[in-house]
């Protein structure tokens, strides 16, 4: 598919579209952005590097405050198929999640303010692994960020559901409390024609993958909100080889903090059933685990009650999502928002097809500016 970029930030997305690269391992993606700071005017800027984030301050006129901005980097293992003519050339991995739009409104951002700059500093975040393992967390207590520490901060994620010109929101709980899920179980492998001589891993999967099911049907109050999904399965190694490992990976999505501690409970107590049942080891790793995202209600309100008066946004109250976002651990810190960003595609996140609508980039750089410019004022 070919398209014909107008926006010199729709080019930029495209260049960052084609170099895609997971979790802390963002270098191509870090140099194209380090390049890009090192070309705007730098009476006002100050950069540094975290691993593979980089940190930019915008000094102010006459600052009181500093404001947050922060768009993630990294992309997933996900090989694409748009058909676009400025597809990945990295085999195997695509940005999928609609960072690289992030990416290039979070430089609108910074271009526009050093040409126009405001009052108060104004702080950008280009943050590594929000994928997986996660960066938001280690970057938040970084000493790189300790003196730079905003005294509000936002974000963004594009919304393939709804049309550009709409942007949806809520106070409160935006996205959920989020956990990987991995469970190794080792019995004894054998012959197919003595399973008695065996502890089938396979059989002991299947069987806990059903159980698992249980938690949220019935130990999770129905008026409350959980998602246990167990998206892969190995296990053995030949058909006729009674398999002697199984493994289990998946995700645990709440609305609430206590609730995750409930369902890993569950999980724990399940898995130690199977233990005793089929006479094998079990193993849990929880790998990553995301703080929902809190959206401070008075400053969400605000923003509400401002975008309402814009004539180019059509605003949303929406109702929260069980996806996650590592962004939580830095609106426990620090009072801010996160918003969905209408981008009109057909594909959700997280599809090999996957073709936002770039008429987003402008607009999302339009809001974002005029709205850092109205806090600054304090008007």
């Amino acid at each position: 598919m070919t398209l014909t970029a107008q926006s010199p930030f729709v080019r930029i997305r495209r260049d960052l579209h084609q170099i895609p690269e997971p979790g802390f391992a963002e270098f191509k993606t870090q140099r194209y952005l380090l390049d890009y700071i090192a070309s705007l005017p730098q009476e006002r800027l100050e950069v540094r590097t975290w691993r593979t984030g980089i940190l930019v301050r915008i000094r102010g006129t006459a600052p009181k405050r500093r404001f947050g901005y922060r768009a993630d980097m990294d992309a997933l293992p996900i090989a694409e198929d748009t058909g676009y003519d400025f597809q990945s050339m990295h085999p195997g991995y695509m940005h999928a999640c609609g960072h690289d739009l992030h990416m290039a409104i979070a430089l609108g951002i910074v271009t526009h303010f050093t040409q126009q700059p405001i009052a108060d500093d104004l702080i950008v975040l280009f943050q590594p692994a929000e994928e997986g393992p996660g960066g938001a967390l280690p970057m938040l207590q970084s000493e790189e960020l300790a003196d730079w520490m905003p005294d509000q901060i936002a974000a963004l994620h594009i919304a393939p559901e709804y049309p550009v010109g709409t942007i949806a929101t809520r106070p409160g709980i935006l996205f959920a409390n989020t956990s990987e899920l991995f469970i190794d179980l080792t019995g004894k492998g054998g012959h197919a024609a003595y399973p008695h001589k065996a502890n089938d891993m396979v059989v002991a999967a299947a069987q806990l993958v059903g159980q698992l099911q249980t938690i949220v049907a019935r130990n999770v109050n129905p008026l409350d909100a959980a998602v246990i999904t167990v998206g892969k399965i190995e296990g053995g190694t030949k058909q006729n080889i009674i398999a002697e490992k199984a493994r289990l990976e998946g995700t645990i999505r709440t609305l609430s903090a206590d609730t995750m501690k409930l369902v890993k409970s569950r999980i724990e107590a399940l898995v130690k059933g199977v233990e005793a049942g089929f006479d094998c080891r079990a193993e849990i790793d929880y790998g990553s685990n995301y703080l929902q995202v809190y959206n401070d209600e008075a400053v969400t309100e605000e923003l509400m009650a401002w975008l309402r008066r814009r004539e180019d946004v059509q605003l949303v109250d929406c109702t929260e999502a069980m996806t996650g976002e590592d962004f939580g651990y830095l609106l426990e810190k620090i009072p801010g928002f996160m918003f969905w960003l209408g981008v009109d595609t057909p594909y959700g996140l997280h599809h090999a097809k996957l073709e936002p609508n770039e008429g987003a980039i402008d607009l999302a750089i339009s809001v974002m500016t005029d709205y850092f410019t109205w806090k600054s004022r304090g008007e």
